[in-house]
């Protein structure tokens, strides 16, 4: 018998130690994923406070309760640890660190060559590496499997790789870890057989293609799509704004469609960590082979010119009350780059704040995910929405429409509001003072 033969029996078994590289918002829910399921569960991770707060079964990320990190602690099927020598004791590991774009919007694979790398220096026969972080087509099969096949082991015979894109979706009440079909491509049948196997013991619908450059696409694709459909709903809300009409009604009558249509809402830009950075992935991709990505270039201008229209839209608002943006006090709610969560990255929230800053507004915000932020020039405190804060501000600007926010207070007592996420839809008093996207 083969050690991966060996390897597919303990999986089977839910004997075999799992591995997880990066214990962010998508690691972490993994690790209490096959925690439930059995297995024993090894956390690696740079950051020692994350490190330190699981090892006294604290959680530290919005969708995991505490409670099922101390239960696995309790258990003794969880080890958080910095220490990559654990890795030569894991079975199946798991990479799922960051792949953010280059100042130069290249890509930047350097977190996932650091964890491979780690693997490398450890890698045994029979284990089992799968890839989760987004990276354009090609990179498990052109970069990751030389790297560790210069250890003389031999992919699809000694160890085995696959690629299976995270799927998460932060705050998302109906779909958590185990109900999103998975996704898998590995680099040989029994690379995809293997993942297949220990992916089933905590997804309820495994999906496997037929290599990882197929299932790297399609994680390109989800999310390229999304981009896109977003670019056309905020090209619409431009085109309304010229035409007189109301953006919001207008989606709000199409989406009665029951076939051929899907909802996408226009915003003051695109933010997160996927949607706004996996079509540059494959744009980039794309063009190392003399091929330009119209669609993706298209959306990409129309999606980061919209913090711009939003800073214009601010000013005529402002002009209507005799009032330049220097010196005028400007309340922000909500930063995120999404209802209900604290992730700030790629937010256009905040491109629309630095416009704001550097036209000399009186600057304020109020996130009740995000207590303080901290990027380029922005250095601030979310403050308390108060009945005098929102009454002594010139304008509101509502950027990310949190649920927790009592909007019906915030158009009684604020003078004027810029609502770009469409947030006070629901208010019927008050109507006149409220501009919308």
């Amino acid at each position: 018998m083969s050690r991966l033969d060996e390897l597919k029996q303990k999986l089977e078994s839910r004997t075999a130690k799992i591995g997880v590289i990066g214990l962010g918002y998508v690691g972490l829910p993994l690790v209490v994923e096959f925690i439930k399921a059995g297995f024993e569960v090894v956390g690696f991770d740079v950051d020692e406070e994350k490190v330190s707060a699981l090892n006294e079964g604290r959680s530290y990320i919005g969708d995991v309760p505490d409670s099922d990190v101390a239960a696995g602690r309790e258990a003794g099927k969880l080890l958080a640890t910095a220490d990559f020598a654990q890795l030569a004791s894991c079975d199946a590991i798991n990479v799922c660190v960051p792949t953010p774009l280059k100042k130069t919007k290249d890509p930047d694979v350097s977190f996932i060559v650091a964890a491979v790398e780690e693997i490398r220096k450890r890698l045994r026969s029979g284990q089992l590496i799968i890839l989760g972080s987004t990276t354009y087509p090609g990179t498990t099969h052109e970069l990751y499997v030389p790297m560790l096949e210069e250890t003389g082991l031999k992919v699809g015979t000694d160890f085995a790789v696959a690629f299976a894109p995270e799927r998460i979706d932060p705050a998302n009440k109906q779909f958590k870890v185990r109900n999103v079909p998975k996704v898998i491509g590995g680099e040989t049948p029994l690379c995809t057989e293997l993942a297949t196997t220990v992916f089933q013991s905590i997804f309820d619908t495994v999906v496997p293609v037929s290599s990882s450059q197929s299932a790297e696409m399609v994680k390109l694709l989800e999310n390229t799509f999304r981009a896109i459909n977003i670019g056309l709903a905020n090209e619409v809300a431009l085109m309304c704004d010229r035409l007189d009409l109301d953006v919001w009604e207008v989606i709000e009558a199409a989406s009665t469609k029951p076939y051929g249509f899907m909802k996408f809402l226009p915003g003051p830009g695109l933010g997160g960590h996927c949607i706004p950075v996996d079509p540059a992935y494959l744009s980039w991709k794309m063009k190392t082979l003399n091929f330009t990505s119209r669609f993706i270039e298209v959306a990409t201008e129309i999606n980061t010119q919209m913090p711009d229209y939003v800073m214009r839209k601010i000013s005529d608002l402002l002009n209507t009350q005799r009032l330049p943006v220097n010196g005028a006090k400007v309340l922000v709610i909500g930063l995120a780059y999404k209802p209900d969560v604290g992730d700030l990255r790629e937010s256009p929230s905040l491109d629309v704040m630095e416009l704001l800053a550097s036209k000399g507004a009186d600057l304020s915000y109020h996130d009740p995910h995000a207590p303080v932020v901290d990027y380029g020039n922005l250095h601030y405190k979310s403050v308390e929405l108060t009945d005098g804060a929102l009454e002594t501000s010139d304008l509101v600007v509502i950027l990310t429409g949190h649920s927790g926010i009592d909007y019906e207070r915030v158009v009684a007592k604020a003078p004027r509001i810029f609502d770009t996420r469409n947030a006070t839809a629901a208010v019927t008093q008050g109507r006149e003072k409220i501009e919308t996207l």
